[in-house]
């Protein structure tokens, strides 16, 4: 060292006004940083496919009329029923086709649902089949 600091190189630090950062808060400051967070969210969900309803034609809508009037009359001792449904996408066009079994807790004709045990409702107009087990 040269002899320009002699006179204060012994000297104790100053204190500041500020209190000392902790190890941890500095160490934070030298963290990765993720200029895009939420891009690999938005890639997936772009990347995510959907299924479009499936039009079901007269024929299709009697069939399902009498397996609804069947199940109507077994409603009150709660059977099990599988049932599949198309249930719509909150963010895209079109859905999936999802399938659950168990027992039925009523059919509300007045909502046109089934209620399951669970609390699912799934309207008439979404099943595409319906089984009694």
């Amino acid at each position: 060292m040269t002899d320009n600091y002699n006179d204060i190189i012994h000297l104790p630090r100053p204190d500041s006004p500020r209190p000392r950062m902790s190890i941890g808060d500095r160490a934070a400051q030298f963290s990765p940083f993720a200029a895009l967070k939420g891009y690999d969210d938005e890639i997936d969900e772009a990347a995510r496919t959907t299924q479009q309803r499936i039009e079901r034609d007269d024929q299709f809508a009697e069939e399902l009329n009498e397996k609804l009037l069947s199940l109507c009359q077994h409603a009150a001792a709660h059977p099990l029923v599988s049932v599949t449904y198309f249930r719509p996408d909150d963010k895209k066009s079109g859905g999936a086709y999802l399938t659950t079994l168990q027992p039925l807790r009523k059919v509300d004709t007045d909502r046109r649902t089934l209620v399951f045990a669970d609390g699912l409702a799934v309207p008439f107009d979404d099943i595409l089949d319906l089984a009694l087990q």
